[in-house]
């Protein structure tokens, strides 16, 4: 699907469908009102009938029957312009392309929202791009070719734009926004992926195939490293599980050599049987997914590359399987972690926080500013904040802020937790130094209480995507399955970073 950028008269525009991008009450657009003209009023009817007013996910289609050169105009309504957001431009026009696909068209021109100004054009340039493209995806790797083929996208989209004078502006925006939806179908592309396939040592090939399509360093430790490092909770969780567990380590050097790097570290748990704590059958085929913070490392990594952001970064994914068998770790077990210190098990489900202690330590050799996680951590963060949102806590309240900010900023919107000393009296085990879980209360702020104990004195925040990873139902520009979630965010996040810093 080639997608360009040009300067022309979208009424004028010869093309199988252009999208208009309409704000509630906001038919007294002189090209709308050229519009309504040419189809004979219909478009005032429509507003009049209340089929479509310019409300935020509204849509409707018209065919001119030869009074244009295109062959439909569709409507898709953006809310209330005093509301309006790149969110709401990113919605619609993953609304509109779906629209676009479903109906097999071959090309589409796009005009998201008809007046922007030129301060905020690149960045609805992107939002657009965005939408169009993520709402593209499907994971059909294993389908058939007939299957395949019945899903067509079109060849050709346009997006429109007033001046011939912006468009190199607009064409770099574009490109950056292919840039960070190509890491964003990576990680969707690796959650999605079945247990079968995806083994601990997938992905880390897959880590290695992103650095070598890249300028992105990849290092991988395998069991006997891992055991001679010593990161004992890791390999605890591992040892249920036939395959061998990795600890993927990727680089990105774009920064000065001085600089002290950001490092981002996500959860690769491959598949979470829960272990002998055994999660119930309903539902289970979806922890394939657990390892969804890996994959927006990994994406993030690549997108860091690929935009080539001056900045200093490390990607730490400690990956393992999560299995039970006669060699699997036990309730009651204790292990000895990286750090030194000792993490009674209470619960082999409660796995991901004892592979990201041992991640939070190792990754202190490499001195960062400062530390993001972002695991599938806990059914919690579910009942608190549905799917809608992913829970944030953290020891710096201006990296939470900043996060928060970027949250906004990519869509991909996070709410905070407390996380004060007194939840740290439900993981105080008699037995050994912490214990991994602290009962049903709480779970999402106990979980994070469990890590900032291995967080040591840097900077840190810990991001729980369990809700946002995975999606049963379509959305505008994120269809069912993995999500990809917390790349674009952390690249919005990693700009502002890298543009305070220069």
């Amino acid at each position: 699907m080639d997608i360009k950028i040009r300067k022309a008269a979208p009424l004028q525009t010869k093309t199988a469908c252009l999208v208009i991008g309409v704000y509630e009450k906001g038919l007294s657009d002189p090209l709308l009102k050229e519009l309504d003209q040419k189809l004979g009023g219909l478009l005032h009817q429509s507003q009049r009938n209340d089929e479509f007013t310019g409300k935020s996910g509204e849509k409707i289609l018209f065919q001119p029957a030869g009074h244009l050169p295109l062959e439909r105009v569709l409507l898709i309504g953006l809310g209330a312009k005093a509301e309006s957001s790149l969110e709401k431009i990113r919605q619609a026009a993953g609304s509109a392309m779906q629209q676009v696909i479903e109906k097999k068209l071959e090309q589409a021109a796009f005009k998201l929202p008809l007046d922007a100004q030129d301060n905020e054009l690149t960045a609805q340039i992107q939002a657009t791009a965005e939408g169009i493209l993520l709402a593209s995806y499907r994971y059909d790797r294993f389908l058939g070719e007939k299957a395949k083929k019945s899903r067509k996208l079109p060849k050709e989209i346009t997006l429109l734009i007033d001046n011939a004078s912006e468009k190199q502006a607009c064409e770099l925006a574009l490109a950056t926004a292919q840039k960070i939806c190509q890491a964003v179908i990576l990680a969707r592309d690796l959650v999605n992926a079945p247990g079968n396939i995806k083994s601990p040592t997938y992905l880390a090939e897959q880590a290695q195939v992103a650095a070598n399509e890249s300028s992105l360093k990849c290092k991988i430790l395998g069991q006997k490293e891992l055991a001679k490092e010593g990161l004992g909770a890791l390999l605890g969780v591992a040892q249920g599980s036939a395959r061998e567990p990795h600890l993927i380590i990727l680089e990105h050097n774009g920064g000065s050599k001085d600089e002290a790097p950001v490092a981002l570290v996500g959860k690769g748990v491959t598949f979470d049987s829960g272990g002998i704590s055994l999660k119930p059958g309903e539902k289970m085929d979806e922890m394939k997914m657990d390892m969804a913070g890996g994959a927006a490392v990994i994406g993030t990594m690549l997108a860091a590359a690929l935009l080539e952001l001056p900045i200093n970064l490390i990607g730490i994914v400690p990956t393992v399987e999560n299995m039970p068998s006669a060699t699997a770790y036990r309730p009651g077990d204790i292990l000895t972690s990286l750090s030194g210190q000792t993490i009674e098990v209470l619960n082999t489900d409660a796995e991901g926080r004892l592979i990201l202690a041992d991640a939070l330590t190792y990754v202190k050799r490499y001195e960062p500013k400062l530390v993001v996680d972002l695991a599938t951590m806990t059914g919690a963060s579910i009942i608190a904040l549905g799917h809608q949102a992913t829970a944030i806590l953290g020891n710096d309240q201006k990296l939470v802020q900043s996060l928060l900010n970027a949250g906004e900023e990519s869509g991909e919107r996070l709410w905070q937790l407390p996380l004060w000393d007194d939840y740290d009296q439900q993981i105080k085990s008699d037995v050994a130094d912490v214990k991994n879980t602290g009962g049903r209360a709480a779970g999402t702020i106990t979980a994070a209480a469990f890590l900032k104990k291995f967080a040591g004195d840097f900077r840190w925040a810990h991001l729980d995507i369990a809700g946002t990873a995975w999606r049963d139902q379509n959305q505008p520009y994120i269809p069912k399955g993995g999500t990809g979630v917390g790349v674009r965010l952390l690249v919005a996040f990693l700009q502002k970073l890298a543009e305070r810093s220069n």
